[in-house]
């Protein structure tokens, strides 16, 4: 080998080790995590996940599911979801990016929340989303300002996430909340039947509409400006009179009392529109033994009937509507917690729709004492 040959040798050499030095000094660097994605597979799943379970503690897991076309949740016998929050958690775990890398020891783990939520007091809730390539899973810790703290399932390393992340892991919170709409313009009568006490019952009176102004005759003024046109000035026309407004009206009043003004028994908005309620469970793990009945009736002959009791501090209703087929699917079998506001407000006392009772005459006052004899 001539000189010049054995030192293009060496060249080529020193060359070859020095990219392997710096390949492997490249590849022992820590990469900067900031920017990336928490969950890089779920953007391109997202459309192909089936299941989505929340485990908090020693509770237990609440799976919402996709059952045919519609999203139930399992734990409340696979009652309808709440598709809008069910939508807004798997958009946030899609957008969020990692802001920065925090602790890998599991001895500071339960600081900022991302412990293993199966141990017993657990702050941490752990997500995981069942989709068409596998199983994608994240524990959520505590807020950090606008973001989270949280940590890949299986992995050592937390990190502080953006935007935020929130989920609850009380069944609860995950049904649809929406029960039914009744705009109380329809509503005909309704007949209460209370737990103890008469019955009655409130029904709607039509009122009697004012008749039109007869026109028809003319003042002699109208006549000489008929027959003087260039001077008529016909007078404006009148408006229509407003529609007299329904009555409603009680029956079932006791003796010796007076139903209340119509405006009071009138159905009010805030009980019978957009009706929500707070959870569902079976009818049968409910007792409605001792039941106050309230049925509905309207306009279009249609009845809803609400079936309510009173167990401690919460107000259970059961619903039948056997026209209605969509609200009787959704309430066959089912008792619902509902707002106690709300529970008052249909299952109205007698008492509020009767005009108050006098007050009771004040007790006779102690003679007063004569004045003191002048010495």
């Amino acid at each position: 080998m001539n000189r010049q040959r054995f030192v293009a040798v060496m060249i080529a050499a020193l060359l070859a080790i020095s990219g392997a030095l710096y390949l492997s000094t490249q590849r022992n660097l820590p990469r900067d995590p900031h920017g990336l994605a928490l969950l890089p597979a779920l953007a391109s799943e997202l459309n192909t996940v089936s299941a989505l379970t929340v485990r908090k503690g020693a509770a237990a897991p609440v799976t919402v599911h996709r059952q045919g076309e519609q999203w139930t949740v399992a734990e409340r016998a696979d009652y309808p979801a709440d598709l809008p929050k069910l939508k807004k958690l798997l958009l946030a775990l899609s957008d969020a990016k990692i802001r920065e890398e925090k602790t890998s020891n599991p001895d500071s783990y339960a600081i900022i929340g991302v412990e293993d939520p199966s141990q017993p007091g657990a702050t941490g809730t752990q997500i995981e989303l069942t989709a068409q390539n596998g199983k994608l899973a994240v524990i959520v810790g505590k807020s950090a300002g606008e973001g989270t703290f949280v940590r890949r399932a299986g992995e050592k390393t937390s990190y502080i996430v953006e935007p935020g992340i929130s989920v609850e892991a009380e069944p609860r919170y995950w049904i649809d909340t929406r029960l039914l709409d009744i705009p109380t313009d329809k509503i005909q009568s309704i007949e209460s039947k209370p737990a103890t006490g008469a019955a009655f019952s409130v029904h709607r009176v039509a009122a009697i509409q004012p008749k039109p102004t007869d026109n028809k005759s003319a003042g002699p003024s109208t006549a000489a400006s008929a027959a003087n046109p260039s001077t008529a000035n016909p007078p404006p026309a009148a408006a229509p009179p407003a529609p007299a407004a329904d009555k409603f009206v009680l029956e079932g009043v006791p003796n010796g009392r007076q139903a209340a003004d119509s405006q009071t028994l009138a159905p009010s908005p805030a009980h019978f529109r957009n009706l929500n309620v707070e959870d569902v469970v079976p009818a049968g793990d409910i007792d409605f033994s001792k039941p106050s009945t309230v049925t509905v009736t309207l306009a279009d002959g249609s009845v809803i009937t609400f079936t309510g009791a009173v167990i401690g501090d919460k107000r259970w209703i059961k619903v039948a509507a056997p026209k209605d087929a969509a609200l009787s699917a959704k309430a066959n079998g089912r008792a619902f917690e509902m707002a106690s506001y709300r529970y008052d407000g249909i299952f109205r006392p007698l008492e509020l729709l009767l005009v108050p009772k006098p007050p009771p005459p004040p007790p006779p006052s102690a003679k007063k004492p004569g004045p003191a004899p002048k010495p």
